[in-house]
Order: C-alpha cells, then structure tokens, then sequence
C-alpha cells in the first residue's frame, strides 16, 4: 500500500496529538501526586503545630498552678501573721477564725499542688456544668478586676511619666 502525503500527515498529526495526550496525562498525574503530597506536608504539620500549640498552653498552664500555689502560700503566711494582731486587738476568738481561714487557705493550695492540670480542668468543667451562672459570673467578676488592675498599672505608669 503505498503512502501518499495526506496520509503521511494524519499519521504524523496522530503520533503528535497521542505524544501530547500522553504528556497531559502524565502533567496531570504530576500534579495529582504534588496536590496530594502538599496536602499531606500541610496536615503534617498543622498537626505538628496544634501539638505544640498544646505543649506550650499545658506548660503555661503548669507554670500558673505553680504560682497559684505559692501566692495562696503568702496569703496563708499574710492571715497567720494577721491572726496574732487580730488576737491582740479584737480577742483570741476572732484570731481562731482568721487561722481557721487560713487553714481552710491552705488546704485549698495543698489540693491544688496535690492534682494533675487534667483533673483541675475536669473539676473546673463540671463545676462549669453544674453551676454554669455562678461560672460566668465569676469569670466576668475576674474579667473586670484584672481591667481595672491593669488600667490602673497603666495610670500609674502614664504618672510616673509626667
């Protein structure tokens, strides 16, 4: 059979358009594989940076219990030494209640060394459960006493600088 331009043309335009299919093909499979490894590297490491996201608030955490403890330490000492001044100008018996405070105080910071940050925060949440008015209104007293404790560390800031 004997080839005759035209048809020496379609056969070449046909090797080209399956070489360029075949390259598509192959362009899009590259591009599947790099979506599904980008999408892969970017999981990987939000997951990475979730994880440390929670090291670090557990540490904060951990930290904070710690001087939550030691501050409730000074209020005990504080009441304590209070309690000979109360003793001295109000009477014995109302110096037994500023110690009985300062036991129920200490108790309460033993406690709170005592526990693991997990069981604080179930506590906490099924305090929340329980009690969610008291909760937020607690929260919310909290929210406006540190407002007012920075605005004034920021008043006496601004007048230490006049």
């Amino acid at each position: 059979m004997a080839t005759t331009p035209e048809s020496a043309n379609a056969s070449t335009t046909t090797e080209h358009l399956d070489a360029a299919a075949d390259a598509a093909r192959t362009a899009a499979d590259e591009t599947v594989k790099a979506g599904v490894t980008a999408s892969q590297l970017f999981k990987d490491s939000a997951a990475k940076i979730g994880k440390d996201a929670v090291e670090r608030a557990k540490t904060y955490a951990e930290d904070g219990k710690a001087r939550a403890g030691g501050a409730l330490d000074e209020i005990v000492k504080m009441i304590n030494d209070a309690a000979g001044t109360v003793d001295e100008k109000l009477g014995e018996q109302y110096g037994q209640y500023a110690r009985t405070a300062a036991d129920k105080v200490a108790g309460f910071s033993e406690g709170l060394k005592a526990k693991e940050l997990d069981d604080l925060i179930e506590d906490a949440r099924g305090f929340v459960q329980k009690s969610p008015a008291i909760a937020i209104g607690t929260a919310a007293a909290i929210g406006f006493v540190l407002v007012r404790l920075i605005q004034s560390g920021l008043a006496a800031d601004t007048d230490d600088k006049s």
